[in-house]
């Protein structure tokens, strides 16, 4: 590897170089303790130094130096990891240099020319490298070191490498810890000692920041049951941060199989870097904060103060410019932030460059005045030209000119709001989509109304509306404490959906996408899946007490929301819980409306959640655990278990609550998760739990503990609710309320923010990451103790040989997705398949994997074996093996008899596993929610298989020409290499010659019973003739049948090469020679004689191709399995060869050892 010219000061420091080679302008040297006079004491202490220093000596021990004679300085520009290497860049100097080098009469031109040159190589490489880091000179070298160390495959896309500690025991290891895409890996050397640890990122079940008595600050792995400890970190924050992005970008990739179309920096997992993670998260993080859709970007940053004002001072804080937003928030993001989308913006002025401020004004005659901005200027300019405004010295007076031409078209929509659907571009049929809220229609507010709710109720409404007019409203309003505070005492009725929409960013979504709802609609009506299925039978559970959802009006809503969104989001499509939410949502907001509201919510807000494994909602739970831990510890005393309270709050979590309180009240718990997100679930949780404190601790069983809990949820009310008793749950009857002291919501909300209000999001967010992996790894635990309950009932391998092959099987799966975009894999993976269907191989990866573990070691015609294996075992016919196949195969192999391996390789020269054609085309059956499902056909299947009777030999079809020959030949392959290869060659050809003369005999038999089959043209003569070389036949010995056999054991050699599937055998025509129709053999068994002769054989055989019809006058012979049978099992060798035990645990550990290196070579 050439590298970037560096001064050396010392070509010989401490003697650790020897030179090999020299001449007046180029030094060859070695490094000492290697090669040559390798080991001993100065290898181990050179090997060391290596690896502390991170010295490229350690991967390449051999360098090139550049000199010139008057000089004491060196230059390093080639070093290389083994002889060969470096001497073919020592030739390449020779022949293309030294020339060139004697013109020069400076030695300063010299070395310019020279590093020139090698500059110039440099770039070349670098122009088809993946190598694209701030730093390239150094990556090339570590990116040298981390394949020469870790024997990964070149594919494999180093990410970055930290000086580290890796804690063995009470030891620490100085290393490195290398990050790469798919593995987490880390190497150490210290006196003789190595350390190499290999560890992907799809493995781990925990990443954490620990600290301890000894580690002040280390960074935990838990992988395989074992756990890592790394630490000594110059930037351990920093490493953290990158580990857990890779990890993360693992899980999703691998196991949400999520493609990042979205994400250029992430979609190809060849070409990720630090730069592209780092962006990734930044861009994530600030969606989170601001509520946006997922296609924003974070594309600059500018600190800046901004003027409230409402409180009349200068807020410091951050100015974020995605593609379509504005966003600035404070320090501590709590004071305030707002979000402007730049369609609201008409103008941006620069008022006064002395204290570098800017103005933006929005539609509505507001503006925001920021100050102290480093590149106003460049910000500026950026606004302008993602707005379409022009920066010409009249923009003042355009931008007046605009603003009162949108003032003017505000005014019109205001007073014709019927044009605003045709300005969205919707079209009729929209008018099947209701336009109202469900409660405005069967719940109208009753103006003249004066009851104390009612007069509290508009109170309420006039507090928003001060806020308003001091905060702005709509999009570009500020976000800040009081807003929390009046949503802590409750949204007006009227504004709920505003405000809902408001929050959680819907109001964005649905701006941008004008009339993509009406589309969807009417898309996805009509359609039947399994989804809508699902739906229609869910329309009816859904708050089926409130008046709403007692009539056609509100069910047909349901049913097109739920529709739709199932059709937007296919991979969702529908799960429990959503319906009961997108009722909530119906009530107070708009058709279209709710339907963006419950994007936000199953897309942004509670990612995760409704899928068919709720992975979202488990990842909470176990958040949920861990502030309980933090904030109630005299409950974790009482109870050390708390997987309780996660079974219980799980459909808190799912529903919002809105399964367990009363509907009144649970809509202020859905007004403070719109705007404080889960953050606001899991505080009533705490407070929920708080309250009922000294009675939990009390209780002796969970039973009794669900029924406090579900006491304390009838018990809560909203005693401000303005709706009617008809509307209103009442779940408790008034003597359970006189029994249990009610508690009103608002005061339960405003406990939850007081006790547990310094809860960050930020560390909900971090805490989630956190436990993700450990969720997801104990489902793919269970997911993988399932399968192996099942599969250990129908095969012999041990618990612990199931346990190595379903790691082996599940780790090949995935490299089918390492280094891929468009893997198979991902393409048709269906989260709906049951358990044993999760992970699938294809052909090629189950080559590869079936090559590890055969027990055999077949020669030239291992792939043509792996696709008939591959064949027979995919029983659907969709191109992929499942585990319960793949074992149900190796299982005959390592623990069949005789008899059942034997017929194994007899099924494998049969259809449909000899003559598929080769087309790779995969046929999926219908996936979830994609189509209708036929119920009727799985259920009959799965009866097939219950009836299903076990297969006998019998029950096997008989081997024709072709396919027999091309048995032989596997059966040759399978004895390549053995130490009775001889032997066993001949005894197969003893066979062969026998089950031939066997069907001579049987065929001379069966032809008198048929003379009128005979060709009346020249029977005499064919007969003769087909007599007088059965007589030849008979008398020949088995050595001279072998000699025309293809199968002969005197010239193996000559049979391996001609061992592919399409190669003609002069087996036919020496056995079977169709110059006479009456010397053919027949297809019939000799223990037949009744059936009459075939009329025709095959022409030149093939193996896996289907064959010509035969001509006319011409027969076939065929063999079944029995004669092969009794014929091999007179072969005690061949016998011996097929029971022969195998070492089940040694091929699982090459397995496991070598299953990344094919891969490599």
């Amino acid at each position: 590897m050439w590298l970037k010219p560096e001064e050396i000061l010392l070509k010989n420091a401490f003697k650790l170089w020897v030179t090999e080679n020299d001449n007046d302008y180029f030094v060859l040297q070695r490094r000492r303790g290697y090669g040559e006079g390798a080991g001993g004491l100065t290898g181990l202490l050179v090997g060391t130094l290596d690896t502390v220093m991170d010295s490229t000596s350690k991967v390449a021990p051999f360098r090139i130096l550049h000199l010139t004679p008057d000089s004491q300085i060196y230059w390093s520009i080639a070093c290389g990891g083994t002889k060969e290497e470096i001497v073919k860049h020592w030739d390449w100097l020779q022949q293309n240099i030294m020339r060139t080098l004697a013109v020069f009469d400076s030695s300063d031109d010299i070395t310019s020319f020279v590093q020139g040159k090698i500059r110039g190589l440099i770039a070349e490489e670098g122009k088809s490298s993946m190598v694209q880091e701030e730093d390239p000179e150094r990556f090339r070298e570590a990116l040298l070191r981390f394949h020469k160390w870790f024997e990964l495959p070149a594919k494999e896309k180093l990410v970055t490498y930290y000086s580290c500690s890796y804690w063995r025991g009470r030891v620490p290891c100085q290393g490195w810890l290398y990050l790469s895409t798919n593995f987490l890996c880390f190497y150490s050397y210290l006196l003789g000692a190595e350390v190499k640890l290999v560890i992907s990122w799809d493995e781990i079940w925990r990443l954490e920041k620990t600290s301890n008595v000894i580690l002040t600050e280390s960074i935990h792995v838990q992988a395989h049951g074992e756990n890592h400890y790394f630490s000594m970190f110059l930037h351990l924050h920093e490493t953290f941060l990158l580990m857990e992005q890779l990890a993360d970008y693992a899980v999703k990739r691998l196991f949400d199989k999520e493609s990042f179309d979205r994400e250029p920096s992430l979609c190809d997992p060849l070409q990720v870097t630090k730069r592209g993670l780092e962006t990734h998260a930044r861009s994530e993080q600030f969606r989170m904060f601001f509520r946006l859709p997922r296609e924003e970007n974070l594309l600059e940053v500018h600190e800046s103060f901004l003027w409230v004002p409402f409180s009349h001072f200068n807020a410091l804080g951050k100015i974020c410019l995605s593609e379509s937003y504005l966003c600035f928030a404070s320090q501590d993001g709590t004071q305030c932030h707002v979000i402007v989308p730049i369609r609201e913006v008409v103008s941006v002025e620069k008022p006064d460059s002395s204290s570098r401020s800017l103005t933006v004004c929005v539609r509505g005659k507001r503006a925001l005045r920021f100050s102290e901005v480093r590149h106003y200027e460049r910000l500026a300019g950026t606004i302008r030209s993602r707005c379409g405004i022009a920066s010409s010295p009249q923009h003042s007076a355009s931008s007046e000119t605009i603003k009162g031409e949108c003032q003017t078209l505000i005014n019109h929509f205001e007073d014709n709001p019927d044009d605003v659907t045709l300005m969205v571009g919707q079209r009729d049929s929209s008018k099947a989509v209701s336009t109202e809220a469900l409660m405005t229609v069967f719940h109208p507010q009753d103006v003249e109304n004066l009851d104390p709710k009612m007069l509290k109720e508009k109170m309420k409404e006039q507090s928003w509306n001060i806020h308003f007019t001091e905060y702005g409203r709509g999009t570009s309003m500020f976000f800040t404490k009081k807003t929390r505070d009046l949503i802590v005492r409750g949204v007006p009725e009227a504004l709920r959906g505003e405000l809902w929409m408001l929050f959680s960013g819907a109001v964005n979504d649905m701006a941008t996408h004008p009339g993509y709802y009406t589309e969807l609609v009417e898309h996805s009506l009509g359609t039947s899946t399994l989804a809508t299925d699902e739906i229609e039978r869910d329309l009816h559970r859904s708050l089926p007490e409130h008046p709403a959802f007692q009539s056609d009006t509100g069910i047909s809503a349901l049913r097109r929301v739920l529709t739709a969104y199932a059709s937007r989001n296919p991979k969702i499509g529908y799960c429990q819980a959503m319906n009961i939410l997108t009722s909530v949502l119906l009530l107070y907001a708009k058709e279209e409306e709710a339907f963006w509201l419950l994007v936000a919510v199953c897309e942004r807000m509670l990612p995760d959640y409704f899928n068919r494994r709720i992975i979202g909602a488990l990842v909470d739970q176990a958040v949920f655990e861990e502030l309980i831990r933090d904030h109630l510890p005299q409950l974790v005393e009482h109870m050390a278990d708390l997987s309780f309270f996660s079974s219980v709050s799980l459909s808190w979590f799912l529903t919002l609550f809105v399964s367990v309180l009363p509907i009144e009240s649970a809509v202020n718990v859905v007004d403070c998760f719109f705007y404080d997100g889960v953050k606001a679930i899991l505080q009533l949780g705490l407070a929920v739990l708080g309250a009922n404190m000294e009675a939990l601790i009390g209780c002796h069983d969970d039973a009794e503990a669900v029924t406090i809990l579900n006491k304390f949820f009838d018990s809560v009310t909203n005693k401000d609710s303005p709706l009617p008793p008809t509307v209103q749950q009442a779940s408790l009857s008034n003597s359970d309320r006189s029994s249990h002291a009610t508690v009103d919501i608002s005061e339960l909300i405003r406990e939850s923010y007081e006790k547990y209000g310094s809860i960050r999001s930020e560390d909900v967010e971090s805490s989630r990451k956190r436990n993700k992996l450990f969720v997801i790894q104990t489902l793919e635990d269970t997911t993988k103790q399932n399968v192996l309950r099942v599969v250990s009932q129908e095969v012999k391998f041990s618990a612990s040989q199931l346990d190595d092959l379903y790691y082996l099987f599940k780790r090949q799966h995935f490299l089918s997705c390492y280094w891929m975009i468009d893997s198979p894999a991902l393409t048709h993976h269906d989260p709906s398949q049951p358990y044993l269907d999760q992970y699938q191989l294809g052909f090629q990866q189950f080559s590869l994997l079936f090559s590890l573990l055969e027990p055999w070691a077949v020669c030239s015609a291992a792939h043509s074996l792996s696709l008939w294996v591959c064949r027979l075992i995919d029983h659907n016919q969709d191109g992929l093996v499942n585990f319960k196949e793949f074992c149900s195969a190796l299982d005959i192999f390592y623990h069949g008899s005789f008899t059942d391996k034997l017929k194994f390789l007899f099924k494998l020269h049969l259809p449909p596993a000899f003559e598929l054609p080769e087309d790779g085309v995969i046929r999926k059956s219908p996936e979830r929610g994609r189509g209708k499902v036929d119920l009727q056909a799985y259920l009959k299947q799965w009866q097939d298989e219950i009836l299903k009777k076990e297969e006998t030999i019998k029950d096997l079809p008989r081997i024709n020409q072709a396919q027999f020959i091309q048995l032989s030949k596997t059966m040759y392959n399978l004895f390549h290499g053995d130490p009775e290869e001889e032997e066993l060659y001949r005894a197969v050809a003893r066979v062969t010659s026998l089950l031939l003369r066997m069907e001579e005999v049987g065929r001379r038999l069966q032809e008198p019973a048929s003379p009128k089959k005979t060709p009346p043209a020249a029977p005499e003569e064919g007969e003769g003739e087909g007599e007088e070389q059965r007589e030849e036949q008979a008398s020949s010995s088995p050595s001279t049948l072998q000699k025309d056999s293809p199968t002969s054991s005197s010239s193996p050699s000559t049979l391996q090469k001609d061992s592919s599937p399409t190669t003609s055998s002069p087996a036919s025509s020496s056995s079977s020679p169709s110059s006479s129709p009456t010397s053919a053999m027949q297809k019939d068994s000799p223990s037949s004689p009744t059936s009459p002769p075939p009329t025709s054989s095959p022409s030149s055989p093939t193996s896996g191709v289907q064959r010509d019809p035969p001509a006319s006058g011409e027969v076939d012979w065929s063999f079944s399995f029995e004669q092969i049978l009794a014929s091999l099992l007179n072969e005690p060798k061949v016998v011996f060869f097929f029971e022969r035990p195998v070492d089940a645990d040694a091929r699982l550990a090459h397995a496991r050892a070598q299953q990344l290196r094919p891969r490599a070579k």
